[in-house]
């Protein structure tokens, strides 16, 4: 079966169906990826193949709880999984945030490459990035403790805001703020739970 059967058939089965721009353009995004690996070791994901399911299907797995407020990726790293959302929700404001200059040029390339007008690519360290406007979600996948992350971004996130934290099941190990949802997320083919914590800030 082709990568971009895999990623159609995946999707599929979590309920998500794909437009031929959007596989499209996910596919091309996952190429961009591979390719500039050899070279910036941007993700440890080393085939097309394990990049479906662990790259673009991971981060769709997230896209039912996205909602039409402007969406900042924190430690976005080559792109995930804000440029997939990026990709599949166009009329949605998008920031991908992280430090790391390569990182950064790389999902700019790809914003280009891809012709994606709603992504604003970041280079900046998240504690010391400020804004005129307040995000009304932020994202991450395996950038830091949830303590951590709360802490560290609580000057960007709105009143009513919500927080969207992809896990894996160490996160159980961690402490965890009052009023947390704790929400099962369902990979195809990807071996160990995921998680998806959401926290509303309250005004």
């Amino acid at each position: 079966m082709s990568s971009e059967a895999l990623l159609i058939e995946g999707a599929s089965l979590m309920g998500i169906k794909l437009e031929s721009e959007q596989i499209s353009k996910l596919m091309n995004y996952l190429e961009l990826i591979i390719k500039w690996n050899k070279i910036y070791n941007l993700s440890a994901i080393r085939t097309t193949e394990q990049g479906v399911y662990k790259h673009l299907l991971d981060s769709l797995s997230v896209i039912a709880y996205i909602k039409d407020q402007p969406l900042l990726d924190v430690g976005s790293g080559a792109g995930l999984p804000g440029i997939v959302i990026s990709i599949m929700k166009p009329d949605l404001s998008v920031t991908v945030l992280d430090a790391v200059g390569k990182k950064c040029r790389f999902m700019q390339f790809a914003k280009t490459q891809l012709q994606l007008k709603n992504l604003n690519v970041v280079n900046n360290r998240v504690e010391n990035y400020q804004v005129e406007f307040r995000f009304g979600q932020i994202i991450s996948r395996a950038f830091s403790e949830v303590e951590a992350i709360l802490k560290l971004t609580q000057h960007l996130l709105c009143d009513n805001g919500e927080y969207l934290l992809m896990k894996a099941a160490s996160f159980q190990q961690e402490t965890l703020p009052h009023g947390i949802d704790i929400q099962p997320l369902y990979v195809p083919e990807v071996l160990g739970r995921r998680y998806l914590l959401i926290l509303r800030r309250e005004k």
